[in-house]
């Protein structure tokens, strides 16, 4: 998912996206099992996997990501029509050829989720590097907004970047100020909304979201989320089970990549200690930085620290911030461009090598 907006707007290709396993197999003695999980069975301390076949664990980390909420006429076969583009990969090329595809002076239309939701790909970045594509090849064309809140993440940033590149190309529209959907019809393209029908040449619909069916046939979700304890991830609700990434609850941090990552560290570390009878750390930091492109040359970004206690997770004051909201030269912007592309290749090289 991260840097699949890019993909989509013609930065880049499909291959940048893509990684394999390889390298954990080789370097680190890692069995590595390409399977679909049909569930994980805390009563027997097992992964059950659709082939029939039975792993047992110890200790079993999950990351089951997300779903969506199909409401208001969107579906799972509709979204083959107006795709969504967050989980990336057929979906994305998708979003990306119905883009190249769209007449100059077409309709892009997005619409954004009600929070929490998947970051990346998020529906902010998105929507500025689709005017950036928009303004580079088809540039009698517009953007409508339409989402689920009245506030979003960076907004002050994303919204003075969008004046200065942009113009009036994107009319963002608030939920209590026309964005608010009451129905969709992804196959015609129409939207509608509390004050009219919105058609668009191409619909970008990002559904509502949920944990995966996974995590529900599991056993780990309380609502539309799996509670863990956030000293170690453990789930509050399946023993020796720990979640992390987008699928737990663990607010106040985003559903974002950095995060899954740091959670993924927290509860490797907590884990090693607990199996070699050691005390947990406690209790342990987390982080998290967002870089957002409004262009190849454009970027902000934030940062968080937090302390994961015994029921909750804490902001820590005066740890992290925001981009600066003036940046006169475009000196800043364009550092935080370079650095979303090393943020991106630490990343997946922590991960995957």
């Amino acid at each position: 998912c991260p840097f699949s907006n890019a993909v989509i707007a013609g930065m880049e290709k499909i291959d940048f996206i893509k990684h394999d396993l390889k390298e954990l197999s080789r370097k680190h003695n890692i069995n590595v099992v390409y399977a679909k999980v049909k569930k994980v069975d805390g009563a027997t301390n097992s992964v059950i996997l659709e082939s029939g076949q039975v792993i047992t664990y110890s200790k079993a980390i999950v990351s089951p990501g997300i779903d969506f909420k199909y409401e208001r006429g969107y579906t799972a076969e509709n979204s083959k029509v107006s795709p969504h583009a967050v989980q990336a990969g057929e979906q994305t090329v998708l979003l990306q050829k119905q883009l190249e595809n769209m007449k100059d002076g077409g309709t892009f239309v997005i619409v954004a989720p009600a929070d929490p939701f998947r970051c990346p790909p998020g529906p902010y970045e998105r929507i500025s590097l689709v005017a950036h594509y928009l303004k580079t090849n088809k540039p009698k064309s517009k953007i409508i907004v339409l989402d689920q809140k009245d506030k979003f993440s960076k907004q002050v940033l994303f919204t003075n970047g969008w004046k200065e590149l942009y113009g009036d190309m994107i009319d963002w529209r608030a939920a209590q100020f026309g964005g608010k959907v009451v129905s969709v019809d992804p196959v015609k393209k129409v939207v509608v909304t509390e004050d009219e029908e919105v058609i668009a040449d191409v619909l970008n619909y990002i559904p509502n979201q949920k944990a995966s069916k996974l995590a529900f046939d599991s056993g780990l979700t309380q609502g539309d989320w799996c509670p863990i304890i956030p000293k170690t991830f453990e789930s509050k609700l399946v023993k020796n089970v720990y979640v992390i990434g987008d699928a737990s609850n663990a607010a106040p941090m985003p559903k974002s990549a950095f995060s899954a990552s740091t959670q993924g560290k927290i509860a490797a570390f907590q884990i090693s200690r607990i199996l070699s009878g050691k005390d947990i750390v406690n209790p342990p930091k987390l982080a998290n930085t967002c870089y957002s492109l409004l262009n190849p040359e454009y970027g902000i970004s934030i940062a968080a620290v937090y302390n994961a206690t015994d029921d909750k997770i804490i902001s820590v004051d005066g740890a992290g911030g925001v981009s600066p909201e003036n940046d006169p030269d475009g000196h800043i912007r364009l550092l935080e461009a370079k650095y979303a592309y090393a943020w991106y290749e630490n990343q997946t090289a922590d991960i995957f090598k």
